[in-house]
Parts: C-alpha cells; sequence; structure tokens
C-alpha cells in the first residue's frame, strides 16, 4: 500500500511539472502583457488542481490497465497463430476506441452544427445527430481498417515509408477532388482520432505484437500504427463528403 501511495504521489509531481510550463505562459501574458488581475483566481486554481489529477489518474491508469492488456492480448493473438482473429481483433480495437474517443465526438458535433448553419445539411437535430455519427463511425472505419494495415506491417515486415508515402500521395489527390468545405474536416479528423483512448491501446497492440513476432524489434517494428491511424481518416472523410454531397 505504502508504495502505491509512493508511485501514485509520484506520477502527481510529474504531472504537476508538465502543467507547469502552460502556468508559467498564462501568467506571463496575464500579468506582464495583459497587465491584468487572474479573474476567478480560486476557480483557476482548483481547476487547475483538478487537471493535474486528472491527468494524474489517467497516466497511471494506463500503465496500471490499458498497456499491459493491450501487449498481453497482442501477444496472446499472436501466439495462437490465426491471422484472421488477430485482424478482426485489431479492426475492432481501433473501431471501438475511435467511436468512444472524446475529441472527435466534439468535433463531429461541431461540424454538424457549422454544416447546418452553411446549408450543406438541413437545420433539424435529426440531420445534425445523422452527419454527426456519420462522421464519427466513418473516421472509426478508416482507422480500424488503418490498424489493420500496420498490423499486416508487422507481420509481414513491409517497410512503413513505403506505405506512409502511398498514403499522403492518395490524401493530395483527394484534396485536389473533393469538396472544399470537407477538406479542412477531413485533416482535422485525423489529428483527433489519435487521442486519449485510442493512442494508448494502438501503442500497446503495436509493441506487444512486435515483441511476440519472431524477427521483429518492438522499437523499429512496434510503432507506426498512429501514423496510420491519423492517415485513413483524412481520405475517408472527404470519401464521405464526396458520397453526401
Amino acid at each position: 500500500m505504502k508504495q502505491q501511495i509512493l508511485i501514485f504521489f509520484k506520477a502527481f509531481t510529474n504531472s504537476f511539472k508538465d502543467i507547469l510550463p502552460i502556468i508559467f505562459v498564462i501568467a506571463f501574458f496575464q500579468f506582464a502583457v495583459l497587465q491584468q488581475p487572474m479573474p476567478n483566481i480560486m476557480d483557476i486554481i482548483i481547476g487547475m488542481f483538478l487537471v493535474i489529477l486528472g491527468l494524474t489518474f489517467f497516466i497511471y491508469g494506463l500503465e496500471m490497465g490499458l498497456f499491459p492488456l493491450g501487449e498481453s492480448m497482442a501477444r496472446a493473438f499472436a501466439k495462437k497463430g490465426n491471422i484472421w482473429w488477430l485482424l478482426t481483433f485489431a479492426f475492432c480495437l481501433g473501431f471501438g476506441t475511435t467511436v468512444a474517443e472524446p475529441a472527435l465526438i466534439a468535433v463531429a458535433k461541431e461540424a454538424a452544427n457549422v454544416a447546418s448553419e452553411g446549408g450543406i445539411i438541413q437545420s433539424s437535430e435529426v440531420e445534425q445527430l445523422k452527419y454527426a455519427n456519420g462522421l464519427r463511425y466513418t473516421v472509426a472505419f478508416a482507422v480500424g481498417l488503418a490498424i489493420v494495415i500496420g498490423v499486416l506491417r508487422i507481420i509481414r515486415g513491409w517497410p512503413i515509408h513505403y506505405l506512409i508515402f502511398i498514403g499522403y500521395v492518395l490524401v493530395v489527390l483527394m484534396t485536389a477532388v473533393a469538396p472544399t468545405w470537407i477538406i479542412g474536416i477531413a485533416y482535422d479528423s485525423g489529428g483527433v482520432t489519435t487521442s486519449t483512448i485510442t493512442v494508448p491501446l494502438v501503442t500497446a497492440l503495436g509493441v506487444g505484437l512486435a515483441s511476440a513476432v519472431k524477427g521483429r524489434n518492438p522499437m523499429i517494428d512496434g510503432f507506426g500504427l498512429i501514423a496510420f491511424a491519423s492517415l485513413t481518416p483524412i481520405i475517408f472523410v472527404m470519401i464521405y463528403g464526396m458520397v453526401i454531397t
């Protein structure tokens, strides 16, 4: 118990150090540039404390549960020797974590509101919900497919730079033909996809699989899944925009 408290306190201290630069930046511009007192100082202090506490619990939870879980499941599927179950698991992991991604939910909702105001879709709650869900599931499918490609790359030993190059060529080509109103949303979707839920589990999957597959180096082959997960949603969201136009 004492050891767990010490580990948690260390995690809390590290989280505080991570947040400290943000505190300095805000304080500098508030007092030195704007030269104004900090509004609602007690609320800000309490809020900062809750942010640090939440970040501590999040990182502590990743190290305790998600990283070991992802790695152990990847090793178990690799030892099972059935590539189809492994690919199915990879797709479901990518799809499920992306659908639950808070950042993607927020972006999809905001995109639906703007699309409604811009006349892209009808100004009704049903249409906005339909648009937002369509965007989320499109991104989730793209991420699931990206994780499948990444897993195949680890198993087959394909060079990552060739796949990334092909992906960005497709992005450029799609940008040239996609509706202009969907391009910004597509690029942002690629960024928000790889966030708090997706990154830890997908990273653990890649490292665990590379550790279990003979001839693969976890440092060289275990990483790179996140790059695919950021790239494919851009392509698929632009396709989504072309379909609904």
